[in-house]
């Protein structure tokens, strides 16, 4: 089948706008010529989202590296979404319930079932945001007088470009930390079999396909520096973001498609 969810039907060329864009979002530090021998960090830092895969792939590298894990996180846009993946999960659904911001529900997982020793666990649970995970985990670093030479950054892969023009917005007055990317994974739609899916996603949660084309539709606009964006010609959140031209044209191929919109799935627009 040629939908993504119900969205559709898509062509070829819809595929591969999708992809680009979303591998424009997924900023990789540790892909590419850094494959083989990745850059040195000595704190991991992870931004509440709603993939479980972020947070198990997060303490897997904090571990290995013998390195802190700062998860940052209080109640924002993906703490429902977060709190349906923990409870639909067969083990970590057994986490504390009540837990009332993303750090300390995916913090208790990281200390009970994924083997992260408490010592090494550091929560920053007030931000709603990905600018205030930035600055609050600034905050709480200062608080507790460390001061990382490298940080690596995991999110969301959709948001992890966003995160990173909000950590160095944050840092904007010094040259430390310095910052590594990693979304884990790139994602990527194709055909598996006779429809059409996410070629390299972790087995576990995965976006529905209205989460991530709202989150891969939602994005660039919100990057593009003009009076709308969140760049210093906007709101001023994020610091200039240099998009692109094929991934520009990509997301006006998407927009123009008329498939991802409201209307495309039934709904009236806005709704």
């Amino acid at each position: 089948m040629s939908f993504f969810g119900l969205y559709g039907p898509l062509t070829a060329d819809d595929i591969v706008s999708i992809n680009t864009v979303a591998g424009f979002l997924a900023l990789d530090d540790l892909g590419g010529a850094n494959k083989d021998a990745p850059p040195a960090f000595d704190l991991v830092v992870l931004a509440g989202n709603a993939l479980l895969w972020t947070l198990e792939c997060a303490v897997r590298k904090a571990r290995a590296a013998g390195v802190p894990l700062l998860i940052s996180g209080g109640i924002g846009h993906s703490t429902g979404l977060l709190a349906s993946a923990v409870d639909a999960h067969p083990v970590y659904r057994k986490a504390l319930a009540g837990q009332t911001s993303e750090a300390r529900l995916l913090g208790d997982i990281a200390a009970m079932f994924l083997g992260l020793d408490q010592s090494r666990l550091l929560l920053e649970d007030a931000s709603t945001n990905c600018g205030e995970n930035a600055h609050f985990t600034r905050r709480t670093l200062d608080r507790l007088g460390l001061a990382p030479d490298a940080m690596l950054l995991v999110q969301d892969p959709l948001m992890q470009r966003r995160t990173d023009a909000s950590f160095r917005q944050a840092w904007a007055d010094t040259t430390s930390p310095r910052l590594i990317n990693w979304p884990v994974q790139i994602p990527r739609l194709g055909y598996r079999e006779d429809r059409i899916d996410y070629l390299n996603s972790p087995n576990s949660k995965k976006w529905t396909p209205e989460r991530f084309m709202s989150l891969l539709t939602g994005e660039i606009p919100r990057l593009t520096d003009d009076k709308n964006g969140y760049g210093p010609r906007g709101k001023g959140f994020l610091p200039h973001i240099d998009i692109p031209t094929q991934v520009s044209e990509a997301w006006r191929h998407i927009m123009g498609s008329g498939k991802f919109d409201d209307r495309a799935l039934g709904r009236p627009a806005g709704g």
